[in-house]
C-alpha cells in the first residue's frame, strides 16, 4: 500500500499499543466496501434498509450514552495553554498521551483494525490535505469513505511525504467517563477513544478538517471556517459564488441547498451547493479569495428535515446514506424522524430498538402527554451523565425552583 515512513510507523505504533487481531488497509475498492458492508449486516452492526425504496442505504444504532459530540471531553492539548484558545478544554499534551495510551491499551484484542488513508478535498487539488485514520469500526469506515476520499489513490498522492495528518480511534468499552476527543496541533495528530457516535471519530471532520486545519493554516497562510459555500448562476452563465458562517443548527445546511423561488428558476438561475459546513479559503496569487469544500459528503441531523424545509438534503439521503438513531418504519423497512412527515407511521422501531406507536400509554394506561418533548429530553439526556432524583415540588429544592422558574417564563412567551 505505501512506503511512507511516517505512515508505517504510526500504523506500528497503533497496532502494539492495541493489539488488533488483523490489520486491514482500506484501498478505497467498491469491492472492498462491499464486503465490509455485508460483514456489517451479518453482524448486526448495521441493518440493510429497502433497496427498492432507499437504495444503498444502511441503518445503524449507537449506545444511549454515545449519542452527539461531547464539548466537556473535546481538548486541543498544544504545548502552550494560551494557543488552544479561551473556550477549548487543554491539557498538557505528554500528560494527555499518558492517560489515551493507558485507556487505549490492548482495546483492540479480538477486533479487526482499519487503516484508512484519506484526503480532505480532491485528491490532485493543490488545496487538499492528507490523513490516517485506524479505528476498529466498520461504520467509521463506511462513512469516511462517503465524507472524504479514500484509499489506496491518497497513499499515491502523499509519496513520501511527511505532511500528513494521524488519527488513532478506539471504540474501547464505549465509557463515557474515559471518552475523550483530542487534537494535538503541532503534532499533526487526533485521537478518539470510547466512543463510536459519527460526530467524535469521523476523525477527518470536525477534528481534522475544523481544529487541526486552523493551525495549519495559520501556518501556512489560509483559514479553515465554519461555514458554507453556495454557487449562484446567473441566466447569461455567469456564477457567482458566496461564502456565509453560522453557528451549529442555524441554518447553514438550508441556505447551502437553497432552491431559487420558481419566478427565478423560469428565467434561468441555478444555485449550486459546493458545501455545507466547513470551507477552506485563501487568497490566490491574483489577489482574489479562493474555497474549497474540504468534505465530499454530507452529515446532518434529520430531526426536521422534509420535502417543505430542505427538499435537497432529502433527495440526498435517499440512496447510499447511512441512517443512524433514527425510527426504522418496520411496514417496508424504511426509516422516519420527527417532521419527516405530520403524521408518523402508525408502527415504528425506535432509535432503541424498542416498539413505538402514536398512541403509546403510561403506566397508568393514559396516553403519553408531550410524547415528541419526552423524545427530546431523552435525545439530550443521552449527551450527559446524569443523575436522576425524584423531588417534591414547590418544597424549597433549589434545583425545581429553577425549573419552575425557566418553565414559567416559556409559557409566558405563549401568552395570550
Amino acid at each position: 500500500m505505501t512506503t511512507n515512513k511516517k505512515v508505517l510507523q504510526f500504523v506500528d505504533e497503533a497496532v502494539a499499543l492495541a493489539k488488533p487481531d488483523k490489520v486491514v488497509w482500506i484501498d478505497g475498492s467498491e469491492a472492498q466496501l462491499e464486503a465490509l458492508r455485508k460483514e456489517a449486516i451479518a453482524s448486526g452492526e448495521m441493518i440493510k434498509l429497502n433497496d427498492e425504496k432507499l437504495p444503498g442505504c444502511l441503518y445503524h444504532r449507537t449506545k444511549p450514552n454515545d449519542v452527539a459530540r461531547v464539548e466537556g471531553r473535546t481538548f486541543i492539548c498544544s504545548r502552550r495553554k494560551e494557543d488552544a484558545g479561551p473556550t477549548n478544554n487543554w491539557m498538557d499534551p505528554e500528560e494527555m498521551y499518558k492517560k489515551l495510551k493507558a485507556i487505549a491499551k490492548d482495546s483492540m484484542i479480538g477486533r479487526t483494525m482499519y487503516v484508512i488513508p484519506f484526503s480532505m478535498g480532491a485528491v490532485n487539488s493543490p488545496f487538499a490535505k492528507i490523513g490516517i485514520e485506524t479505528t476498529d469500526s466498520i461504520y467509521v469506515v463506511l462513512n469516511m469513505a462517503i465524507m472524504t476520499r479514500i484509499g489506496q489513490k491518497v497513499l499515491d498522492r502523499l509519496g513520501d511525504s511527511e505532511d500528513v495528518v494521524r488519527g488513532f480511534h478506539a471504540k474501547c468499552n464505549v465509557d463515557e467517563n474515559e471518552r475523550y476527543i483530542v487534537q494535538f496541533p503541532e503534532d499533526n495528530a487526533i485521537w478518539s477513544v470510547n466512543s463510536a457516535y459519527g460526530g467524535n471519530v469521523l476523525l477527518g471532520k470536525k477534528c481534522f478538517a475544523l481544529r487541526i486545519a486552523s493551525y495549519q493554516g495559520k501556518n501556512e497562510g489560509w483559514m479553515a471556517e465554519h461555514m458554507l459555500i453556495l454557487g449562484v448562476e446567473k441566466p447569461n452563465g455567469e456564477t457567482k459564488y458566496v461564502t456565509a458562517a453560522f453557528p451549529s443548527a442555524c441554518g447553514k445546511t438550508n441556505l447551502a441547498m437553497l432552491i431559487p423561488p420558481e419566478v427565478y428558476t423560469k428565467k434561468g438561475y441555478r444555485v449550486y451547493t459546493v458545501g455545507d459546513d466547513i470551507a477552506w479559503l485563501r487568497v490566490g496569487a491574483d489577489g482574489r479569495l479562493y474555497a474549497i469544500n474540504p468534505e465530499a459528503g454530507f452529515f446532518g441531523v434529520a430531526p426536521g428535515t422534509n420535502e417543505k424545509s430542505n427538499p435537497n438534503a432529502l433527495a440526498s439521503t435517499r440512496k447510499n446514506t447511512i441512517f443512524t438513531n433514527v425510527a426504522i418504519n418496520p411496514e417496508d423497512n424504511t426509516v422516519w424522524w420527527e417532521g419527516l412527515t405530520k403524521t408518523p407511521p402508525a408502527r415504528l422501531i425506535d432509535w432503541k430498538g424498542n416498539p413505538w406507536t402514536p398512541d403509546m400509554k403510561d403506566a397508568d394506561g393514559k396516553p403519553v402527554k408531550n410524547v415528541e418533548l419526552w423524545q427530546k429530553l431523552d435525545e439530550l439526556a443521552g449527551r450527559f451523565d446524569i443523575d436522576w432524583r425524584w423531588v417534591k415540588g414547590h418544597a424549597g429544592d433549589l434545583g425545581n425552583e429553577r425549573a419552575d422558574e425557566l418553565a414559567n417564563m416559556g409559557a409566558a412567551q405563549f401568552a395570550g
